[in-house]
């Protein structure tokens, strides 16, 4: 009998296999996204370990970004070349190492490397993370687990906003070294069980290795509970959908309209949630304040993802993409037009509810839009461009939240605005589609 690997993944279904995969890839990804957001989180308590201004201290992140930047472009071609299990493994095991070495920075030099170092590690896993988990999803209900493994980055979210909320109350100085420390106990546990996660079945295909193909797949079924393939069972080659990079004539249109979404979200979300938590800890909006309040504002992003993975299935990827972006910038005009503090936290919520929601749909959508033998350079792509992005966030905007909180929440709701018309260009909708 002849198969694809995707009939395969088809007649496995969605069982034990990809619930460990989800634990797995969501425990890393829960620990990158604590390690993001730790830039907003420390950047007080750097500033005064070290004597220096708080923007001053915050080019943590500037460092940290632009190593994301170069580990997403860089990790993502190796993992098309070379295989997305190694690249994985290399990756997290150097996100641990250097997250852990930055808890020990005797200065401010030695942590801004350090953080360097992490953010290219941090770059390199996020991209290859979903491409690989999604070429073991059939494609009836890929975009819905694609949003739940997003869904752990407000787990993390919420983990490191406590973990600075009790660091303010306990530690009398130098919270910033606990608040990393915690940062690297996900990727500690993580990097252990990847050991357990084979190579992605595409992939062996594309690079011709038949019996790991086989035996991957019947690893499959075999884990949730299916028949195994049979010796005379034949797996047929998918097509070649692109000869080309991701710029080729076929692909150019999506992959420019799909990456200035990207960064459009990238700059604004990293603009806002860098700024945010040093702003609600120390000034705050009146009687919203506080770490508290943090730790509120992130768990509000979880009915973001629940709803976006609903959404991806039910209407679509790219309906749900661009109705997030406008609930996002609907967001950002409410706390425009905010009279007081309540209103105020109202549109503070909405804004981590939407954009979270717009990140889950985003990476449902952006590993579908590419063939296997790019869909880690489009993912690194994607990456690469949302890290620019999240570099700009805590330098370069510094000087518009210096003169106006506000002006620069305006200036946000307009590039998010501007988001869902690029989202709209993007020339396919991937819902239900087979990965080629």
């Amino acid at each position: 009998m002849q198969h694809t690997v995707d009939s395969v993944l088809d007649q496995a279904g969605t069982g034990s296999f990809q619930r460990r995969l989800l634990g797995i890839f969501g425990l890393v990804w829960a620990a990158d996204a604590m390690q993001v957001l730790a830039v907003g989180f420390t950047g007080a308590s750097i500033a005064a370990t070290f004597g220096v201004s708080v923007p001053e201290a915050l080019q943590t992140g500037t460092l940290f970004f632009l190593g994301m930047l170069i580990g997403a472009s860089l990790f993502g071609r190796l993992a098309d070349r070379f295989g997305r299990r190694r690249v994985l493994l290399i990756t997290v095991a150097c996100d641990v190492i250097f997250g852990l070495l930055s808890v020990f920075a005797p200065s401010l030099w030695v942590l801004f490397a350090l953080r360097f170092l992490t953010g290219i590690a941090v770059g390199g896993t996020l991209p290859v993370d979903y491409a690989m988990m999604a070429e073991f999803l059939p494609a009836k209900n890929r975009g819905r687990w694609l949003v739940m493994l997003e869904g752990f980055w407000a787990i993390g979210t919420v983990v490191v906003a406590v973990a600075a909320w009790m660091a303010s109350i306990y530690v009398t100085s130098d919270a910033w070294r606990w608040i990393f420390a915690v940062t690297a106990v996900p990727g500690i546990l993580g990097i252990w069980f990847r050991f357990w996660v084979p190579e992605s079945p595409l992939y062996l295909q594309r690079r011709g290795q038949e019996a790991e193909l086989r035996s991957t797949l019947n690893l499959v079924l075999r884990t949730n509970g299916k028949a195994q393939l049979a010796d005379g069972d034949v797996i047929a080659q998918s097509p070649v959908v692109s000869n080309g990079g991701i710029f080729s004539p076929d692909l150019r249109r999506r992959t420019l309209s799909i990456l200035a979404v990207w960064f459009l979200v990238s700059i604004s979300y990293y603009g806002i949630f860098t700024w945010l938590p040093a702003r609600l800890a120390d000034q705050g909006f009146g009687y919203v304040r506080g770490y508290g309040f943090l730790v509120v504002v992130a768990l509000a992003q979880i009915p973001g993802y629940a709803l976006a993975a609903w959404g991806v299935e039910a209407i679509g990827r790219k309906p749900t993409l661009i109705a997030f972006l406008l609930l996002s910038t609907l967001g950002c005009a409410l706390f425009l037009v905010a009279g007081d503090a309540y209103l105020t936290g109202a549109s503070i919520l909405l804004m981590s509810f939407a954009l979270l929601g717009t990140w889950g749909a985003l990476y449902a959508f952006t590993p579908e839009l590419f063939p296997t033998a790019l869909r880690g350079t489009g993912m690194g792509a994607a990456g690469s461009i949302a890290r620019l992005g999240g570099l700009l966030a805590p330098s370069a905007l510094a000087v518009v939240f210096a003169q106006d909180f506000s002006i620069a929440i305006a200036l946000f709701a307009a590039l998010l605005a501007l988001g869902a018309v690029a989202a709209w260009f993007v020339d396919a909708e991937t819902r239900k589609v087979v990965l080629s």
